[in-house]
């Protein structure tokens, strides 16, 4: 007796492409790109103030500062492509504009003129604490999914964020 051929038809998109379908449902996926997005947008605003603090502090401590300042942005930057490609991974779209972040970012935007440098580390703690409560408030959500992935990379983000806190306020003590 021969087997017959069992064929699975896959689903797809209207545009062609197939369904995703990786284990966790469409309504998880988007709520967890939507808490990436507004990750993405934290990390990015985090990065452009402190590329903006490297290239304008002064005072005593600028060596200090302005090492500590470029090597803390290149982090953020290298930071910002894993998020945007998790999103995508979830199948949704990455934001990417200065209008999309603005209305996404719970982290302020640099302050128009630049403060003096102590006042530059406060807003940094402040900055890295924030981006790291947006991550942590997502990851029940992608445990509870099973996203895996997505709970990964917000444990490395946490990390780093609570970290990079702890060293600037380090600065800020007497």
């Amino acid at each position: 007796m021969a087997k017959s051929a069992s064929k699975t038809i896959a689903k797809t998109t209207p545009q062609g492409a197939p369904v995703i379908n990786i284990g966790i449902s469409e309504k998880d996926r988007a709520a967890i790109a939507q808490g990436l997005s507004r990750l993405l947008a934290d990390t990015y605003t985090l990065y452009l103030t402190t590329h903006n603090f490297h290239w304008n502090v002064t005072g005593p401590m600028f060596n200090t500062l302005h090492l500590m300042f470029m090597t803390q942005y290149t982090e953020l930057w290298n930071a910002v492509d894993p998020v945007a490609e998790r999103i995508r991974s979830l199948g949704h779209p990455a934001p990417g504009s200065y209008a999309q972040f603005s209305k996404l970012a719970t982290v302020p935007d640099a302050p128009a003129t630049p403060p003096k440098a102590l006042e530059m580390v406060r807003i940094l703690v402040q900055g890295h604490e924030a981006v790291a409560r947006t991550a942590r408030e997502l990851f029940p959500m992608a445990d509870k999914a099973s996203d895996e992935p997505t709970a990964d990379l917000l444990t490395q983000r946490m990390t780093v964020h609570e970290q990079t806190a702890w060293m600037l306020r380090s600065l800020l003590e007497e």
